[in-house]
């Protein structure tokens, strides 16, 4: 993460301009980027102070404002998918990514495991493909390493 320029570079920066000189010719001398002497000009001029900005913290979340409407909804329907649930959010008025209604679930510690549906179980070639991975494929995999075993 950066840092904040000193506040000792700040106060040399501001008297150097206001001692006449350009913000370019501020920015060559103490070789920082003109941007930055403009925006500390700008802040200074309408604040009167020099301290940084405040970095990080919490960051908003449109889908916070619809928690409840989405976890009626997942509570309401087991097989409901993120591509239903933003174009439900589009009737709400807010669009959304279905990306980030997964990571948002994510973020409030739900986690979601995905299921066959009864019908998919009761077909003969899912169960022949489940009976393959669980007896030939998963033995191998943890044996190579690939997988970690039923203890770990």
């Amino acid at each position: 993460m950066t840092r904040s320029y000193s506040l000792d570079l700040r106060k040399r920066v501001v008297r150097f301009v206001e001692a006449g000189h350009s913000r370019h010719a501020a920015a060559r001398h103490f070789e920082v980027s003109v941007a930055l002497v403009v925006r500390l000009m700008t802040a200074y001029q309408t604040t009167g102070s020099l301290a940084p900005k405040p970095e990080g913290g919490w960051r908003y979340s449109k889908l916070d404002r619809h928690r409840a409407f989405l976890l009626r909804r997942v509570a309401e329907t087991n097989d409901l998918t993120m591509p239903q649930l933003a174009a439900e959010l589009i009737d709400l008025g807010t669009k959304v990514a279905p990306a980030s209604i997964s990571r948002w679930f994510r973020r409030q510690g739900y986690r979601v495991q995905k299921t066959l549906r009864a019908s998919e179980q009761e077909r003969s070639d899912v169960r022949q493909a489940r009976e393959h991975w669980r007896t030939k494929r998963q033995p191998r995999m943890r044996q190579e390493g690939i997988v970690a075993g039923p203890s770990g």
